[in-house]
């Protein structure tokens, strides 16, 4: 059933036990590397207008203001217009990051959602029925996020919570996506190697593109005694037009080839992404450290 608050993937994971030596990342750095004070999210109106049946609809970038690896959704409640001194209560609210993880210092305004089998693109956006917004107006909606890496076994360790304060009067149809904020060393060259679980290298080592999708092949090599499974999922991208394709999905579901010992392995992955879509990155989740925790990468692919 669609909460009609707020949008957000249910999950579906096969428990998956595999015989390979792990090592153990240290407590403090479960959140992954920091790139600045967390100020949590912020929005952005990007258009404001009618829906098809009347109601106020406004449009809304979301950026990764935390200084980590984040996800978001909004909370299960109305967002709250406040117009002309008049509080409307605004019970169509799709704002999320869809599940995904999106690297901080970057903004979206979609994603690909419905149902796997029926899969289409969700604006983030919030409606209002029979509301006007006077000047002045602001929305304003509360959500839930976490940070860092993700971690099948404790997923919501880093869970906070923040509140959106939106000024209608400052609307901006001309955001750059999805770099909103350049972070040093954040951004990672599409061939450069990313160490893994059990010290695997794993390595972009191809891309296809159509004009319909974009095949990666990937290689792992396994320099340890013992033969190693790397998850990295079906990758999402995100480009330009600031949604993030790919169906979410947790990374340690899908399956990947063994890597085994002192050899290589390679395989592929696939994202459905019009050929209109320039200016992309993949969104990439890595096992490293232990079983089914996955450190989190942004991979430059703009020149394709």
């Amino acid at each position: 059933m669609r909460n009609k608050f707020a949008y957000f993937p249910l999950l579906a994971g096969l428990f998956l036990v595999f015989a390979c030596e792990y090592i153990v990342l240290p407590e403090e750095e479960s959140l992954g590397v920091s790139y600045g004070e967390n100020r949590g999210w912020s929005a952005q109106a990007t258009s404001i207008g009618k829906s098809e049946t009347g109601d106020l609809h406004i449009d809304l970038a979301i950026h990764n203001d935390t200084g980590h690896w984040s996800a978001m959704q909004a909370a299960a409640k109305p967002a709250v217009l406040t117009s002309d001194g008049k509080r409307t209560d605004c019970t169509t609210v799709f704002v999320s990051s869809g599940g995904h993880r999106l690297a901080p210092g970057f903004r979206m305004r979609g994603f690909i959602g419905g149902k796997k089998s029926e899969q289409k693109v969700q604006m983030i956006y919030v409606e209002c029925a029979g509301a006007e917004a006077a000047p002045g107006s602001t929305l304003a909606l509360d959500y839930t996020y976490v940070t860092g890496e993700y971690n099948y076994y404790e997923q919501e360790k880093n869970k906070g919570s923040g509140k959106l304060t939106v000024d209608l009067d400052s609307v901006d149809a001309a955001l750059t996506f999805p770099v909103a904020e350049s972070l040093a060393g954040l951004i990672h060259a599409e061939d450069e190697p990313i160490t893994a679980l059990n010290k695997v290298v794993l390595t972009l080592i191809g891309i296809e593109r159509t004009d319909e999708a974009l095949t990666f092949s990937w290689e792992t090599e396994n320099p340890g005694e013992y033969p190693t499974y790397v998850h990295v999922g079906n990758p999402p991208v995100i480009g330009s037009d600031g949604i993030i394709y790919g169906f979410y999905e947790t990374p340690d579901i899908v399956s990947v080839p063994i890597t085994p010992s002192g050899g290589k392995t390679d395989w592929t992955t696939e994202v459905k992404v019009p050929a209109t879509v320039t200016g992309l990155y993949i969104l990439l989740s890595v096992e490293t450290g232990k079983q089914r925790l996955f450190a989190n990468y942004a991979v430059d692919i703009t020149a394709h």
